[in-house]
Order: C-alpha cells, then sequence, then structure tokens
C-alpha cells in the first residue's frame, strides 16, 4: 500500500492528523496536509479511514 497526498487540494482541516499522527501532520505555516510516512506499514486501517474522512479528497490510498 503508498498514500499520496495533494497539499494544493488540502483544506486544512486535520482531520488525517487526528485520525493518525504517525503518518500525517500539517505543515505549520498553512495548515495543510504532511505525509510522514508514504508506506503506513502497520496504519493501513487508520490510512484508508483518514483517507475517507478528508473533506478534500487530498489523501489517496494506492492498494
Amino acid at each position: 500500500m503508498m498514500i499520496e497526498v495533494d497539499p494544493d487540494r488540502c483544506a486544512g482541516s486535520g482531520m488525517c492528523a487526528l485520525t493518525d499522527p504517525a503518518v500525517f501532520d500539517q505543515d505549520e505555516v498553512d495548515g495543510t496536509v504532511v505525509l510522514l510516512d508514504p508506506t503506513a506499514v502497520g496504519h493501513e486501517k487508520e490510512a484508508r479511514e483518514a483517507a475517507h474522512l478528508c473533506p478534500a479528497g487530498a489523501i489517496r490510498v494506492i492498494e
């Protein structure tokens, strides 16, 4: 599994960072998504949940 994020599409809601802070963070300047671990090993369920919860659709999980 791989994760891709699109900071340009991100609305900065922070749902991803709240759902899995080991995989996602927010940029300190504008609050957009920062991907910490593109493989999310051991966090697959949480990564899928973060993608589902993202209101802007800025997270993509590739199986």
